[in-house]
């Protein structure tokens, strides 16, 4: 999902329902899961154990990253916190992500981080700053009160996430993410624009978001940008 970047996936699934994620995200881990795991397949949030003591050999590691950790029960996700803390004391110097589009209930984990010694970065999933329309997209708090959890959360680390881009306004898009002075800003397009239709911004609108961003002394790192640079 990010370059340079592995996914480590004791836990799995998700119910937001984002109807990109089904043609995009789901649609790889199903051929895996048709044979393997059915709740997977069915991207159901469930656990696996037994990945736990697996963690993938990759400077920044993507916890959970096939699924959202909000649906994870806080008592696993204590034991996702400690194998990490764990595995640091051999690796020092991974970079752990913890990526959610639902912070209010995802914040369980901030407390279990306090005081760790790895490199914990939080993420925040933002399509746009629009609020209208957003219940045919995704189940998830809307964008304007998910942002606003994030932005109150007390971690010094944060990333945001603005992929698969949706149409927004580029003036408050853009005063959204740099109010919340994040290391660095992911943009990116639908990566499935055959099987899906999103309401996506013009090239246009996006190069201007980069350019603002990156103005303003923001880092900007590209994933499906269709043929822009940044």
């Amino acid at each position: 999902m990010y370059a340079n970047v592995k996914t480590w996936n004791p836990f799995v699934g998700c119910n937001h329902d984002c109807v990109y994620c089904d043609a995009s995200f789901q649609r790889q881990l199903k051929r895996w899961a048709k044979s393997n795991c059915k709740a997977c397949y069915n991207f159901t949030p469930h656990y696996h154990p037994d990945r736990l003591r697996r963690l993938p050999s990759a400077e920044t590691i993507f916890v959970c990253g096939n699924g959202d950790i909000a649906f994870c029960e806080t008592s696993f996700i204590e034991k996702i916190v400690d194998r990490i803390t764990e595995h640091y004391a051999r690796s020092p110097e991974k970079t752990y992500y913890f990526q959610s589009k639902n912070w209010a209930s995802a914040s369980r984990l901030l407390p279990l981080l306090e005081d760790k010694p790895f490199n914990a970065i939080i993420l925040e999933t933002l399509e746009t700053n629009r609020d209208e329309g957003y219940r045919r997209i995704s189940k998830a708090p809307m964008p304007s009160q998910r942002h606003k959890t994030f932005l109150e959360l007390n971690h010094l680390r944060k990333v945001i996430t603005a992929e698969p881009l949706l149409d927004f306004d580029v003036d408050v898009f853009f005063e959204m993410i740099a109010k919340t002075e994040p290391e660095y800003v992911w943009i990116g397009y639908n990566s499935k624009p055959a099987l899906i239709s999103l309401p996506e911004p013009t090239l246009d609108k996006t190069k201007q978001l980069i350019k603002l961003l990156k103005s303003s002394g923001l880092e900007v790192r590209g994933k499906e940008l269709r043929g822009l640079t940044v």
